[in-house]
């Protein structure tokens, strides 16, 4: 039996090198304010938000630059006070150029945007109004607009929330730093998102490489009965919505089906944080917490960075990179997104820039499949990831469809687990994207 085999956890996932001692002694440090931001207009799922502001148009840090556009929508926030310099196609972490509005930072007032809201009387549709105007979206990774997930359809009925406090991507540290550092906070917006929801029940799953955490949070909620810390097996994609439902419920939620179909709404420990400030503090989303880590930054950091920051910007506050670096990547190691220029900004959801070296990535070179079946048993959805992606590379997507190909959540794990080094997971998500298309050109007509 492995060390940690006893606690929680579901099937399938794997355990890559965790490299959390970078950065996870590293308190949060707060960075100062770039001369120029690159505000995306779509930084969630969704529709794009729809510009408010013009060129030449002075704003003030808060003021609504964009506009929600459409139910599975988000508003966006100025993060400094200034002058819109212009609104153009600019590189996004995403990989793929977004529209955005670009500000140059100059002297200006915080703008008076939220009255601070008490938590003990605040009612329901107010939490998910000051949600939803306060253009939270989650922290996981998803950028899914907070507030939909707070206002779920008639008939479904509710149970519990969970937090996801399990950051099982390497590197990552943020969400450990908050716990340790923000745990009161953590709590109150977990308590706020139960009562928009009209249940009192909360869970908070963090996965046991995070003893200190884990007591930290346990301390936390000693006085709220309602509000429990669930210690999980450390185990990628433990973090991910269904990975953690199994985990911490036992609940398995269906292909095609969602959290809340099981009774379930899974929140980032990040989102939580988000959402105290929002109704607490009177505070619009515009900043993002990230780690900025790997073996080819010359200082690891956790910090507070205005949404908009160029991720060039980001890595030389934190000392430049060292000559091995290699591979600039945003997000996880897993599932982030290797960055071909550097001008691209900081958006809600990043949780992470890493400079890795020609080691740390691993740039071995392709083979022919051997047919081990590995892939097929970490799959922690139950996928068949070598026939998927060869239905993808061979453009047979009705085939790729009728195997599940858009149930699969990108987590990397078929990749990471390929002795052939095949880049399972890129051609699935090519394939994916593919049949998404197909499947709404089939919906139209």
């Amino acid at each position: 039996m492995g060390l940690f085999s006893k606690f929680k956890t579901f099937k399938g996932g794997v355990h890559p090198p965790e490299a959390k001692e970078l950065s996870e002694n590293k308190a949060f440090e707060t960075m100062p304010d770039p001369s120029q931001i690159i505000i995306p207009l779509s930084q969630h799922i969704g529709k794009p938000a729809k510009i408010t502001v013009k060129k030449a148009e002075e704003v003030k840090v808060g003021q609504v630059v964009a506009e929600q556009d459409g139910f599975i929508s988000s508003p966006i926030h100025s993060s400094v006070s200034g002058k819109v310099f212009k609104i153009a196609s600019n590189p996004n972490v995403s990989g793929n150029p977004k529209e955005a509005i670009i500000i140059k930072a100059g002297e200006g007032e915080e703008a008076e945007v939220f009255e601070k809201l008490n938590p003990e009387t605040v009612t329901p549709d107010q939490i998910r109004e000051r949600v939803k105007s306060a253009g939270i979206v989650g922290q996981g990774g998803a950028a899914f607009p907070t507030f939909v997930k707070l206002l779920p359809p008639e008939g479904k009925q509710i149970d519990a929330v969970i937090l996801n406090g399990c950051e099982c991507e390497p590197y990552l540290t943020r969400d450990y730093r908050f716990m340790l550092e923000y745990p009161n906070e953590i709590i109150s917006g977990l308590k706020l998102i139960t009562k928009a929801l009209g249940i009192t029940k909360g869970m908070i799953g963090i996965e046991v490489n995070k003893p200190e955490a884990i007591k930290v949070m346990e301390d936390a909620v000693k006085n709220e009965p309602d509000i429990s810390v669930v210690p999980l097996q450390t185990k990628y994609p433990q973090g991910a919505e269904k990975m953690l439902i199994v985990a911490a419920t036992g609940k398995e939620v269906p292909p095609g089906k969602l959290p809340l179909d099981v009774g379930a709404v899974i929140q980032n420990i990040g989102t939580a944080i988000a959402v105290h400030d929002a109704v607490v503090n009177g505070l619009p989303q515009t900043v993002a917490a990230l780690t900025v880590s790997g073996k080819g930054i010359k200082e690891p950091k956790n910090l507070f960075v205005k949404v908009g920051t160029p991720v060039q910007e980001v890595i030389n506050y934190c000392g430049g990179v060292t000559e091995e670096a290699a591979k600039i990547v945003v997000g996880g190691p897993m599932m982030g997104v290797a960055q071909y220029d550097l001008t691209a900004p900081v958006t809600k959801a990043t949780s992470g820039i890493l400079a890795l070296t020609k080691e740390e990535i691993n740039g071995t070179v392709e083979t022919n499949c051997v047919k081990c079946g590995k892939c097929v048993d970490h799959c922690p959805l139950g996928l068949v990831p070598t026939k998927l992606s060869r239905f993808s590379q061979l453009e047979r997507f009705e085939d790729a469809e009728n195997y599940n190909i858009t149930t699969c959540m990108e987590c990397g794990t078929c990749t990471f687990t390929c002795p052939a080094n095949i880049p399972l997971v890129q051609w699935i998500r090519f394939g994916k994207s593919e049949v998404i298309k197909m499947q709404r050109a089939r919906k139209s007509s």
